[in-house]
């Protein structure tokens, strides 16, 4: 398993997380078996999101004796009421629904405190300017939370969590298809095959620049939805008119900037497998660049490098897909931002000693004028 920094939290998260959702239709001791799977694969953050009183027991028994293994996403405004999940932001509410979290989980602490799903503009209004976000900034003062995160499926909302400054890290969906259509808040729009038919040709320039401000801002992101709910499995059910594999899916994920670890969902250890996969996956496995390109109902944007690696391998052993991503990243400021600035420069190769063999291109499913990027880099850099 490798481990990725979690922005300013400064957590070394493994790059495949255990999103909880699906263990609310299993039994304690089938929770306990996807959890220990997933402990011994190294695994070491979990999102639970979910207010339901049986799912958060399961999980807590299942973490006993090794609460400290594990790097908690714990959500503050999802609540149990009358039999069922409300989304709240009354504090009284939010504070029993998190005190009953605590106690189920068997732990006084939570790593990950997540302001919990902000979609819209009255969503951000009702947390961020009244009590709601006081009690947040209590929970951290009082160490009950570690750091401060926010879960949102809209770019703008993310957006403006980053810019406001006391967020660290985001949990936001991502996957091929979500990275391709406009912002929304009706996470609905995100699941009709048909609203797709007129956006899909690109990942949509917020999206883009949201990847970009994390990484700039170093707000780490953890990633929900990265399988669509499992559509991108079924070709029938893909916008794209094409399957994609877990470990594919999961590869386009930690390819976006800032990105450090993909939430996936387990129903069973073999599904735990079948994401941890990813870790031992050849190149051609991990290749979803070729999926995307050949779609039979859409093709991604011609000429929008992807950071997919398919331009492998270098004669000179440039790092292609990073050095375009930090291209991408330094070129969307008036100057190249100074933690860039440094990331480029730690590269073992830099753009300047691209030979302009264009043996890249022949391999670039998107039409990439990479030889063209890698003279715009090195004169961009050099400034």
């Amino acid at each position: 398993m490798k481990y990725r920094r979690l922005g300013k939290t400064g957590l070394m998260v493994s790059e495949i997380g255990f999103g909880a959702e699906w263990m609310e239709r299993h039994s304690a001791d089938e929770c306990k078996a996807v959890l220990e799977r997933a402990e011994e694969l190294g695994i070491n953050i979990l999102d639970c999101w979910m207010c339901e009183p049986n799912v958060r027991t399961s999980l807590g028994r299942a973490l006993e004796g090794r609460r400290e293994r594990w790097y908690i996403q714990g959500h503050i405004g999802s609540t149990w009421q009358g039999g069922q999940y409300v989304r709240t932001r009354d504090v009284e509410k939010c504070k029993e629904a998190f005190d009953d979290l605590l106690t189920r989980l068997q732990t006084d602490y939570i790593d990950l405190g997540m302001i919990h799903f902000i979609d819209s503009e009255s969503d951000w209004d009702a947390a961020m300017n009244g009590p709601f976000l006081d009690y947040v900034k209590q929970l951290k003062a009082a160490g009950t939370i570690r750091h401060i995160g926010m879960s949102t499926h809209n770019p703008v909302m993310a957006q403006r969590a980053v810019e406001h400054g006391l967020v660290e890290m985001l949990l936001f969906s991502i996957n091929p298809a979500f990275d391709m259509h406009p912002a929304t808040d009706n996470l609905d729009t995100y699941f009709a095959v048909e609203d797709y038919q007129a956006n899909l040709g690109g990942i949509d320039p917020q999206r883009a620049e949201l990847y970009r401000l994390c990484e700039q801002s170093d707000v780490g992101i953890t990633v929900m939805k990265p399988y669509a709910g499992g559509r991108l499995f079924d070709e029938k059910r893909s916008p794209f008119g094409a399957a994609f594999t877990p470990v594919q899916c999961i590869h386009y994920c930690l390819t976006r900037p800032a990105v450090a670890a993909v939430m996936a969902g387990y129903d069973t250890p073999e599904h735990v497998e079948q994401a941890v996969a990813y870790e031992t996956a050849s190149d051609k496995e991990k290749d979803y660049a070729s999926v995307l390109a050949h779609a039979p109902k859409h093709t991604f944007g011609q000429g929008e490098c992807t950071y997919c690696g398919h331009c492998r391998p270098c004669p000179v052993n440039i790092d292609i897909a990073m050095v375009n991503k930090y291209y991408d990243l330094a070129s969307m400021q008036p100057d190249v931002p100074a933690t860039v600035r440094a990331h480029y420069e730690a590269l073992e190769r830099h753009a300047d000693e691209c030979v302009g063999c264009k043996g890249c291109e022949s391999r670039c499913p998107f039409g990439v004028k990479i030889a063209e990027r890698m003279v715009k880099t090195a004169q961009l850099f050099q400034k």
